[in-house]
């Protein structure tokens, strides 16, 4: 049995009651309850009565209970939603301008520094600024030169088959089979090139032969002697030159590394061919061929390897003190050096490559001075000869075409201080002091011996060798 509230009185009461919402009413489970009040028909009597309540009744209270329920947790459910959306969109539009300001300052700090815009996709490689001249300074510029610009653009490049045949060819080592095949290959594209460093009346251009693997060295070269400025009112410039990296597997890496160093310095030149010890004599051309394209005004040039200690000093001092023609070529020049026949040797050459007891004069490849105007000479001599896989003697062969003589200077020293490796001699600051050229040092011996001969050193008497 179950109790419901039954009015009484007016028969419309009945339709009233439910047509009203079922949870509009109450239900009295004890008589003298207070009774309702009906706005529309006044004051009434409710009195409690039983009633019987079947099983179809009590399924329909089952069903419309639970869709109170189901449309209650419905309508919470959705809530919940609403609220959580609101909420979540409220905190990312409250972060996102703390975010794109945090990274608007740190781009704007990059773009200071020069370095997030080089890392930009597709950034093209930093271009040479143009430099205007006089019609009367073009001419002068163009006489008897050749063209303005690296007129190279392409490097297809196929090997030679004419002497694979020959017994001769067949019983060299692959490098030099290698080297011969490829020997007409004489000039390859640029991939970085920086002509306004013959610009503004350069002096004195250091050039460093390097490869890509090497930026420490360059680094140190750049804190050190090799380091751009005016020494008594004369400018000096510093280039390194370089091939493309070797290591395959590395390549795609080192090239990007090379090109931000070049971004940040601008002191690098590049061309599309492997660096490798053979390839070191294109290394050569390659540069001569540059200078004489680019380099009509600048009068000297030192040229040597990124493992020297170099005084720029004693350089200009050696320029000024002496009388130089148009043929200057000062090193540590060997004479009546023999090719080496033993295979072990880096510097093995076969019988059938070279076969003459003596090779010509030639600089020792650490460093040596030139004019340049016998630079430019040099380039033309290159064209007129085959390549050779050592790059000083090939540069020897040059000079020898040219009836020039290299001068030997003492202080050009490409074998160290003293032959006796492990001699004291060769960490003496005072020794350093009074040398152009000192072969070779690691990158912190290099820093070490650059900070004691700069700093306040004294020497009983500076060496008399310029």
């Amino acid at each position: 049995m179950t109790h419901i509230n039954q009015v009484s009185q007016q028969p419309g009461d009945t339709l009233a009651r439910q047509a009203a919402p079922p949870s509009s009413g109450r239900r009295y489970t004890e008589e003298g309850d207070a009774p309702c009040e009906n706005k529309t028909m006044g004051p009434r009597l409710h009195f409690l009565i039983p009633v019987q309540v079947g099983p179809r009744g009590a399924g329909r209270r089952t069903n419309r209970d639970r869709w109170r329920v189901y449309k209650r947790v419905s309508v919470v459910f959705f809530l919940a939603v609403v609220a959580l959306t609101i909420v979540q969109r409220g905190s990312i539009s409250s972060g996102t301008p703390f975010q794109l300001e945090r990274q608007a300052r740190a781009e704007v700090d990059a773009e200071k520094r020069g370095i997030n815009s080089f890392w930009k996709a597709n950034r093209p490689l930093p271009e040479a600024p143009v430099t205007t001249v006089t019609a009367s300074e073009e001419s002068l510029l163009t006489q008897d030169r050749g063209p303005s610009t690296w007129d190279v653009t392409t490097s297809n490049c196929t090997p030679n088959h004419n002497f694979s045949g020959k017994e001769w060819f067949k019983s060299l080592e692959g490098n030099f089979k290698q080297f011969l095949s490829y020997r007409h290959c004489r000039y390859f594209p640029m991939l970085m090139n920086h002509p306004e460093k013959c610009t503004g009346h350069t002096h004195l251009l250091m050039v460093v032969k390097s490869v890509v693997t090497q930026h420490d060295r360059r680094e140190v070269i750049r804190r050190t002697w090799g380091k751009e400025r005016e020494v008594r009112g004369k400018r000096v410039r510093t280039l390194f030159l370089l091939g493309k990296p070797s290591n395959a597997a590395e390549s795609a890496n080192h090239q990007k590394l090379l090109e931000f160093e070049d971004y940040i310095y601008g002191d690098i030149l590049q061309w599309d061919f492997l660096d490798s010890f053979f390839n070191l004599t294109l290394k050569e051309t390659h540069f001569l061929k540059w200078f004489d394209t680019y380099c009509a005004d600048v009068p000297y040039v030192f040229k040597g390897d990124d493992d020297v200690f170099v005084s720029v000093d004693n350089i200009l001092e050696y320029l000024e003190d002496s009388g130089h023609g148009n043929s200057l070529f000062v090193g540590d020049v060997l004479f009546k050096a023999k090719p080496i026949r033993k295979k072990e040797n880096k510097y093995y050459i076969p019988q059938a490559l070279y076969n003459k007891t003596y090779y010509p004069p030639y600089a020792g490849g650490g460093g040596f001075v030139m004019g340049g105007p016998l630079a430019r000479k040099l380039h033309w001599a290159s064209d007129t000869l085959e390549l050779y896989p050592i790059d000083d003697v090939f540069l020897g062969m040059c000079l020898e075409a040219l009836q020039v003589t290299p001068v030997k200077h003492n202080a050009f020293k490409t074998f160290g201080l003293v032959k006796n490796k492990s001699s004291e001699l060769n960490k003496e600051p005072c020794l350093f002091k009074g040398m152009i050229v000192v072969h070779k040092l690691l990158p912190s011996e290099l820093v070490h011996m650059w900070n004691l001969v700069n700093s306040d050193l004294v020497c009983s008497r500076k060496v008399g060798i310029l």
